[in-house]
């Protein structure tokens, strides 16, 4: 028998129609996409995935050393295991990162907007540092005054930072639950309406974070504990993400036992419309590698256990 019914209400993107169109798109038709740009891969392996996303960093960075000029990267905290992978890779080939500048995307922030310290275990510092540049050797890792992190203090002249040296070769990320890249949430797109042209030039800014990015940091990295994940965020915008020469997006949101949180989100980023309240989009417009484990790229079923 049928069954309709409404959508919850804090869920931005509505149209049904769309919505049951790219839930029914088949695996086996998961990488075609109209735009030849927007390249999409799936990969069978966690092992091939993740060593494919740290080459495409290492590779990236040994082709501007080999060029004589700078490589700056926008990155995301998550995924996580391609970092260690990097840099084990870049220690043993002794590939030097003087000419490294690393823009992070977003950072946690209290509710009145003060940014979390690198000393609090869940912030985003900690998470790179750790995962990261604190794993290449001292001699080759970038200097500390080219890793950068968005706080209340630069948010203002954050964008302009990345310009000032040319803007980014590469803007590195994943897609959250609601549709997000960086931090740009969902209900963010209400501001704009159907001004595509307009939100694509939004800059960085403070955001509330949405409901469904609480409760997915809090999944991923918080042991589930809600009550750990702040309230707010500084962020890139669309402007950085789009303004970069290329974007390379990564998403592992499988849990195993034919569970993924990603799935559905992953087919309306990549195959829905694009609009303002469905953030990762606008990806379909540049040139774009969108990358998938095997169990995200999975039909989208009804899935009791």
């Amino acid at each position: 028998m049928e069954f309709k019914f409404d959508l919850a209400k804090f869920i931005p993107f509505r149209d049904q129609e769309a919505i049951a169109r790219v839930r029914a798109i088949k695996k086996e038709d998961y990488c075609k996409h109209p735009n030849p740009d927007f390249k999409i891969k799936i990969y069978k392996t966690k092992e091939e995935f993740y060593l494919e996303f740290a080459l495409d960093i290492v590779n990236r960075l040994k082709a501007a050393l080999d060029e004589n000029r700078k490589f700056v990267a926008i990155m995301p905290v998550g995924p996580v295991p391609q970092y260690e992978i990097a840099a084990r890779i870049i220690n043993e080939f002794r590939i030097p990162c003087h000419h490294m500048y690393v823009f992070n995307m977003d950072e946690y922030a209290d509710e009145d907007g003060n940014t979390a310290p690198a000393s609090w275990p869940g912030s985003f510092q900690m998470a790179m540092m750790k995962n990261l540049f604190s794993k290449i050797d001292p001699e080759l890792r970038p200097p500390e005054n080219q890793i950068f992190f968005p706080s209340k203090d630069n948010l203002p002249v954050y964008g302009k930072m990345l310009e000032d040296l040319g803007g980014a070769d590469v803007c590195y990320g994943g897609i959250g639950w609601c549709g997000h890249i960086a931090f740009w949430e969902a209900d963010i797109g209400f501001e704009f309406g159907d001004d595509l042209e307009s939100y694509k030039k939004a800059g960085p800014r403070l955001v509330e974070l949405h409901p469904m990015t609480i409760m997915q940091n809090a999944l991923h990295s918080f042991s589930g504990d809600w009550s750990w994940v702040p309230p707010k965020a500084v962020t890139i915008g669309p402007a950085q993400i789009l303004g970069a020469r290329y974007r390379s997006f990564w998403l592992d949101g499988y849990l195993g036992g034919g569970v993924s949180w990603q799935r559905f989100i992953a087919r309306l980023v990549a195959h829905g419309p694009v609009n303002t309240l469905v953030p990762g989009s606008i990806l379909q417009t540049a040139p774009t590698s969108y990358n998938v484990l095997d169990g995200v790229a999975d039909d989208v079923v009804i899935h009791m256990s």
